[in-house]
């Protein structure tokens, strides 16, 4: 095997065919501009990858929380935070570029954009953003090819990453084993699912200032599925109360690695928002406010995209309902040996 041949060099290299070359209108800084933008789809393709397998690993009807398996999960997760990183530094790059260089040869782009990258907004799909959450409905498939509007359509009727989180944190096993919160005691006994969220309801409200005390309706919307606000969300109130259940006992070491995913799927949600942050102010540093090459708005576009498309956003209001691990409800002492890898 030849390293040349092995990585398809040939094909690679000569992939790039600046316009302004032919045009005969030479603009140095289109190679910097194309070979960028190959890099994105490359990575593109590889976080499929990574998202792929790890949505096949989440929809299988068990899986061990103490299993390879998770820890493959949280591996490739955290993989898929690293590229975006390296996404947000390839800006850097980008920006070594200057308005006049880009003017060179924006016009020949035409109406060709960023915003065509169908590979993106498929794995945004893959992700979790619903159509319903997205900004710019009308818009956002409008300058793509049929071909590629049927991939991101279908990507969007599948069940996302976000669904199959939901599935996983609902078959949270510790609720169902009544026979280990025999000793547990409640303060103030509600009507709720389990005891231990009635009590952990009442450190949370204990735990309130007077000028938070409306959280508290929140936190029954949330977690107790009362109101009309569940029907909306993502996450299942069941599947809230095992992210939280994971987020305040996370120091069990049956629950690191649950945490670490969750942490993980909020890592992807802050690189995701930084990489279209630093995009935004750098298109707004090339063109100002000027119409973007595929018709879009241009920056006021992006940064109205920036501020909706949070796709793990119902994870991190979680930590809304934290509580100082000096209050938390102490655990009856079965469910701690479950949770220390005991019986």
């Amino acid at each position: 095997m030849n390293y040349h041949d092995y990585l398809q060099l040939d094909q690679i290299l000569n992939a790039q065919s600046p316009e302004s070359e032919k045009r005969q209108l030479p603009a140095h800084d289109e190679m910097l501009f194309i070979v960028i933008h190959q890099a994105y789809e490359l990575w593109f393709k590889q976080l499929h990858h990574e998202v792929n397998s790890v949505i096949g690993i989440l929809s299988k009807p068990s899986l061990n929380d103490n299993s390879p398996e998770l820890q493959i999960v949280v591996h490739r997760l955290n993989r898929c935070v690293t590229i975006l990183r390296v996404l947000v530094h390839q800006i850097d790059i980008m920006e070594t570029m200057t308005p006049m260089d880009f003017l060179d040869f924006r016009d020949m782009l035409r109406p060709a954009s960023g915003f065509q990258s169908w590979q993106f907004k498929e794995l945004e799909a893959r992700l979790g953003l619903k159509y319903e959450q997205r900004h710019g409905q009308e818009y956002y498939t409008s300058q793509l090819r049929p071909s590629h509007v049927d991939i991101i359509k279908k990507a969007e009727h599948e069940k996302s990453l976000l669904q199959w989180l939901n599935d996983w944190l609902e078959r949270m096993p510790f609720f169902n084993e009544q026979e280990n919160w025999k000793e547990f005691e409640v303060h103030d006994p509600q009507e709720t699912p389990h005891p231990f969220w009635a009590e952990y309801r009442y450190c949370y409200k204990e735990s309130l200032s007077d000028a938070e005390k409306a959280n508290l309706s929140a936190f029954d919307a949330l977690f107790l599925g009362k109101g009309d606000e569940a029907a909306a969300r993502s996450l299942s109130a069941k599947a809230s109360r095992a992210a939280l259940f994971i987020m305040i006992y996370r120091g069990y070491p049956v629950l690191q690695l649950p945490f670490q995913l969750l942490n993980s799927l909020l890592e992807i949600d802050e690189q995701l928002s930084s990489w279209r942050y630093r995009h935004m102010n750098m298109v707004h540093r090339m063109i100002g406010t000027r119409v973007g090459t595929g018709g879009s708005t241009g920056k006021d576009y992006l940064k109205a995209a920036a501020d909706k498309h949070y796709i793990f956003r119902e994870i991190a209001q979680l930590n809304s309902f934290l509580i100082e691990r000096r209050k938390l409800p102490v655990l009856p002492g079965a469910v701690e040996r479950r949770l220390g890898f005991g019986e």
